[in-house]
């Protein structure tokens, strides 16, 4: 099992869809790596030599920004916002949607579940 940038590829996968598993790697440039490093993007990641395995950390380490670094990244821009208490920065606070998305109805990925309403208890009768 190949095991680049800290995360095992599935050697049963193709190497152009197992790059992906990587955060912050997709499918475009797993495919820009694949060609740079002059691997066939249909092979699988089980028959790599280790040589390829080795051309293709080395460009994926000049190419920087995966994993770590990446998710330190967005969460540094999503605190700025929030410092500067931009309107984006609010929405994050609050657990809103930040693109302009409707939240009246929907939205429940970013609100959580639904509240169950309370039913009022009844006035007691006079006598």
């Amino acid at each position: 099992m190949a095991r680049i940038a800290g995360v095992e590829i599935p050697p049963n996968k193709r190497v152009l869809i197992g790059l992906t598993y990587i955060f912050g790697i997709g499918r475009s440039r797993s495919a820009r790596i694949l060609q740079q490093a002059g691997v066939n993007p249909d092979k699988k990641v089980r028959d790599l030599t280790d040589e390829e395995i080795t051309r293709i950390r080395q460009i994926i380490d000049q190419e920087g920004n995966i994993e770590g670094d990446l998710r330190k990244k967005i969460q540094m821009d999503i605190r700025r916002l929030i410092e500067i208490g931009c309107y984006r920065g609010l929405r994050h606070r609050l657990g809103l949607p930040v693109r302009g998305q409707r939240t009246h109805t929907n939205a429940r990925t970013r609100k959580g579940p639904r509240r169950a309403t309370v039913p009022k208890k009844k006035a007691p009768g006079k006598k």
